[in-house]
């Protein structure tokens, strides 16, 4: 069970372990405690929730089944998880105003342009695609792009042909994007600051209709892979902090320095940072809309 994944409700994290026996993923307890009843102390809650159950007769608490998760002190410890079709079942006991959004929200298909993406990106770390690419070029990005967004999208791997805003934002006009991917390819990565700039101005550029931050990220860690043996735990950037950094980035591109250089790790080749990496990547990009003109 090395296939983790990282959840979000309520910008809260849900746990999860990929069972191959059962291709099925546990789900963490306690995660799931914390978001519905809100608890300051979900674990000490689901103890006593538990021995309530346990007095009751209740068949869940013999479904769990103590896994290895990481905590957010970077260690592993066992937790209770339970399967999904049981997870119903645990909303059911813990009083919560949450119950019905939650469940809505855990039953919501991966099935999306979003969902199957992302499981592109999880294979991308055992490919053979990450050998062949030339890191840092335009192309390399490409390449990524077309990889996560094959068969979703009829544009994947292609540079936009037409003009795109977000927020107010104009990206680079089309009749000048060209030029402007020349310059940024061209750009040195001998240095944190340097390979931040580069990403920064790749992301004025936005090359692509949609999917730019989620190609754009594991772009920027493989130039960092290469050229400082480091990448970005992106679990250290929140949500907020990262997309306000990157908007004022623009006009001052300090914060979102500061943010990539406090979460900067040397866990290069690590199965589950790099699983983790993907997590948050889709999950800064939720909700977010782009428009055409």
């Amino acid at each position: 069970m090395h296939k983790v994944s990282i959840r979000f409700f309520d910008d809260r994290e849900v746990r999860a372990v990929w069972d191959d026996d059962n291709s099925k993923w546990w789900f963490s307890v306690v995660d799931i405690v914390g978001v519905l009843s809100e608890s300051k102390d979900p674990r000490k809650y689901w103890t006593v929730l538990k021995t309530r159950l346990k007095k009751n007769g209740s068949e869940l608490t013999t479904k769990c089944s103590q896994l290895k998760l990481t905590a957010k002190d970077g260690k592993k410890y066992l937790t209770d998880c339970l399967l999904q079709n049981d997870i119903i079942s645990l909303v059911e006991v813990v009083p919560s105003k949450k119950s019905k959004t939650f469940i809505e929200w855990f039953t919501y298909s991966d099935d999306t342009i979003d969902g199957k993406s992302k499981s592109k990106a999880y294979a991308l770390f055992d490919s053979s695609l990450l050998a062949t690419l030339e890191v840092g070029t335009v192309k390399c990005l490409q390449q990524i792009h077309g990889y996560l967004f094959g068969g979703l999208y009829d544009f994947a791997g292609q540079i936009r042909g037409m003009n795109i805003a977000k927020g107010g934002f104009q990206f680079a006009m089309v009749r000048y994007l060209p030029e402007a991917l020349r310059k940024i390819e061209r750009m040195p990565e001998n240095s944190f600051d340097e390979i931040a700039d580069k990403y920064v101005e790749m992301n004025i550029a936005h090359p692509f209709m949609e999917g730019n931050g989620k190609s754009m990220r594991i772009w920027l860690d493989l130039i960092l892979k290469q050229n400082l043996k480091r990448c970005v735990d992106w679990s250290k950037i929140g949500k907020a902090d990262y997309l306000n950094a990157m908007k004022k980035s623009v006009a001052n591109s300090a914060d979102i320095k500061n943010l990539l250089k406090f979460a900067l790790t040397d866990k290069i080749d690590d199965r589950e940072m790099f699983m983790k990496g993907v997590d948050y990547s889709y999950y800064y990009e939720q909700e977010d809309e782009i428009t055409e003109d």
